[in-house]
C-alpha cells in the first residue's frame, strides 16, 4: 500500500530530525576515513535484529574471505548484539559512528530498506541522488506481492537479490530496476535452512503483521476498529482459533505444543493474547529465533507472511488462513504473481473451523506435505545446492570497483 505524504509526515520523529545533524558531523570526516578503509562494507538487518540474511551473509564473510573489510551495524540493545560481536566487527545502530560507517562504505548491505543509519534521512539522501553509494538489497524473504515501496524510483538500490526464477522475472519486470540489477542467487539464510522438526512434536502459528493496526495513521479506522486492539479481526480470528476446543484436544491427544509467534511489528500488542493451556507458549522475537521455530516445527498456520516460503523451502505442510484477504490486499499489500490458491503450499481457510480440519488432516497424514504441494514446492524452488552466500558474496565483489 504506498503512503501519501501526510501518512509519511505523521510517522516522522524527533530521531529522525537529529539524525541530520550526526550525518552533517560524519560528513566531511568520511572523506579522509574512506582512504583508511577503502573497500569497507557495511552489513545490517535491522536496528535491533541481527539474525537474518544480513547476518547469514556477514558471518560467511568473516569465515570464508577473512581478508574482506566488513562491518555489521546493531543497537546494542539488540538481544543478539553478543553474538554478532563474536562474528566480527559490530557498529552501533545509528551512532555517529554507523553514519561514518556508512558514509564511507564502498557497499552498504541490508536485508531490509530501512538497514541504514536513519530510514527517513537516507531515503532523502538516496532517492534524491543527494548521496551516491552502492547499495545492496539481500531481502527479508521471497517476494511475492506487488510491493510499490521497493520499486527502483524508491530505493535506487544497485544490487536486488532474488531466490527463485518467478521471483526474478516478476521483480525484473515490474520494479523497473535496470537490466541485470535484479539477480536470481538465493536468500543467505537458506544456507542454514534445513528441517529439525523430528521427535519435537511443535506446532507453529506466525501470522503477518497489518499495516493500519501495526502503524496507526488517521486512515486505519477504514479497516479495523483500532480503537482496542482485541476489537481488531487480527486478535479475534487468531485468539479464536489458539482457544478453539478441538485444536485444544488435539494438542492433547497427540501430545504437541504450540508456539504462537506473531510478526515483530505485532509483538507488542502479545500479552492480548491470554493463555492458560500449558501446551501453548506466545513466542517473543526477543527470545526466540524465527528459523529455530520454523527448522524445529512440524506444521505452519500462516496467513499472507513469506515465511511460509521457508517453510515449504523445507517441503514441509502447511496452512494458509486468510480471514481478512480483501482487506488485507488494499491496506497491506497488493498482489503480485503469486496465487495462493494456484500456486500456494497448503490448503487455503477463512474461518477457524476450516483451519483445525485442515491441521487434523495434516496430523493423520503423519506431518507429511501432500503430493500436490509438494510438487509445486519442488518445481517453484527446485534444489538448494546451500551456495547462497557465496553467490551473495561474489556478486557483491563484482560491484566494488
Amino acid at each position: 500500500m504506498e503512503q501519501n505524504l501526510l501518512q509519511k509526515l505523521q510517522r516522522v520523529k524527533i530521531k529522525d530530525i537529529l539524525s541530520i545533524f550526526l550525518f552533517l558531523l560524519a560528513l566531511p570526516i568520511s572523506f579522509f576515513y574512506k582512504k583508511k578503509r577503502t573497500h569497507l562494507w557495511l552489513i545490517c538487518d535491522s536496528e535491533k535484529e541481527g539474525r537474518d540474511n544480513g547476518y547469514w551473509l556477514f558471518k560467511y564473510i568473516k569465515e570464508n574471505q577473512p581478508s574482506q573489510d566488513v562491518a555489521f551495524a546493531l543497537s546494542p540493545k539488540s538481544p543478539d548484539y553478543e553474538r554478532v560481536s563474536k562474528v566480527g566487527e559490530v557498529v552501533p545502530f545509528g551512532s555517529f559512528k554507523h553514519w561514518l560507517y556508512y558514509l564511507s562504505a564502498t557497499i552498504n548491505i541490508s536485508s531490509q530498506k530501512e538497514g541504514k543509519p536513519n530510514a527517513a534521512v537516507c531515503y532523502v539522501l538516496e532517492v534524491y541522488g543527494l548521496r551516491k553509494n552502492t547499495r545492496v538489497f539481500l531481502q527479508h524473504g521471497i517476494i511475492k506481492d506487488e510491493m510499490e515501496f521497493l520499486h527502483y524510483e524508491h530505493t535506487k538500490m544497485r544490487l536486488f537479490v532474488c531466490t527463485t526464477k518467478k521471483e526474478t522475472e516478476f521483480v525484473a519486470n515490474t520494479y523497473g530496476y535496470p537490466k541485470g540489477w535484479v539477480q536470481q542467487l538465493g536468500l543467505a539464510r537458506f544456507d542454514n535452512l534445513k528441517d529439525e522438526s523430528q521427535g519435537k512434536g511443535q506446532i507453529l502459528f506466525m501470522p503477518t503483521w497489518r499495516n493500519w493496526i501495526g502503524v496507526k495513521t488517521y486512515q486505519s479506522g477504514k479497516y479495523d476498529d483500532v480503537s482496542s486492539f482485541d476489537h481488531t479481526d487480527f486478535f479475534r480470528y487468531w485468539n479464536d482459533l489458539i482457544h478453539n476446543e478441538r485444536l485444544q484436544r488435539l494438542l492433547e491427544e497427540k501430545d504437541l505444543k504450540l508456539v504462537f509467534y506473531p510478526h515483530r511489528k505485532m509483538q507488542e500488542f502479545l500479552e492480548d493474547f491470554s493463555i492458560q493451556n500449558k501446551r501453548i507458549r506466545l513466542g517473543s522475537w526477543t527470545k526466540d529465533d524465527v528459523q529455530d521455530l520454523l527448522k524445529e516445527s512440524s506444521v505452519l498456520v500462516t496467513d499472507y507472511s513469506s515465511i511460509a516460503m521457508d517453510f515449504a523451502y523445507m517441503k514441509k505442510p502447511l496452512v494458509y488462513f486468510q480471514f481478512d484477504y480483501e482487506k488485507f490486499r488494499e491496506g497491506h499489500y497488493s498482489e503480485g504473481y503469486f496465487s495462493y490458491e494456484k500456486d500456494g503450499f497448503g490448503p487455503v481457510v477463512y474461518d477457524v473451523d476450516q483451519a483445525v480440519d485442515e491441521l487434523e488432516k495434516i496430523m493423520d497424514n503423519n506431518y507429511q506435505m501432500a503430493s500436490d504441494y509438494r510438487q509445486k514446492a519442488d518445481e517453484f524452488f527446485g534444489e538448494n545446492d546451500y551456495k547462497n552466500c557465496e553467490r551473495n558474496y561474489k556478486a557483491i565483489l563484482a560491484l566494488d570497483v
